[in-house]
């Protein structure tokens, strides 16, 4: 008997954890340091080094550069960011040490506030995925472009969830109603 009602503990301490995290797991934010080693600078190939990164909503991006010769501009559009305009900008970003959170799935875009710079190729766009979506594999080709290699696995829709959570929470009940009959 007290071998069931351990067991029984076990059970109701699972489920309740399982049934607060909603079914889903917590996955950790990303903290990505914009051109590695060398941070926002023309010798860093920005374009090669975000190449290799998946964005995902809640990670950070740092920007880290030289606030006397640098400033970045935040863009509104593609066609902006092709042709570097950044005379129209959604923010300017000018500390030298710049943290900016990726709340929202869809692609962002930035540049150096130098227009020379930025045809220069000191400029990023990131595409930032919603949490838990799979990673698609990325293959930088020489003249800097990325190309899509497969579509990921597809994830269970949260109707998905819902159920496990449903049988997660009748097997309690019965575990609770199997120890008050006996």
């Amino acid at each position: 008997m007290a071998a069931l009602m351990k067991m029984v503990d076990v059970a109701l301490v699972l489920l309740i954890s399982l049934s607060q995290l909603g079914g889903n797991w917590v996955e950790a934010q990303v903290h990505h340091v914009v051109g590695g080693d060398r941070g926002w600078d023309q010798s860093s190939d920005v374009s090669s080094w975000s190449s290799a990164r998946n964005f995902r909503v809640g990670d950070k991006i740092w920007f880290t550069y030289s606030s006397s010769r640098e400033s970045i501009a935040e863009l509104k559009s593609k066609e902006e960011f092709e042709l570097c305009d950044v005379s129209n900008p959604i923010r300017m970003y000018t500390d030298g040490l710049d943290s900016i959170s990726l709340e929202e799935k869809g692609i962002r875009y930035f540049a150096s506030s130098n227009p020379e710079s930025c045809k220069n190729g000191l400029k990023l766009h990131v595409e930032v995925l919603p949490q838990g979506e799979p990673e698609i594999p990325k293959v930088a080709t020489s003249m800097g472009s990325v190309l899509d290699v497969a579509d990921g696995p597809t994830i269970p829709s949260s109707s998905a969830h819902l159920v496990g959570s449903f049988i997660l929470l009748a097997f309690g009940f019965i575990c609770c109603y199997a120890v008050v009959g006996v």
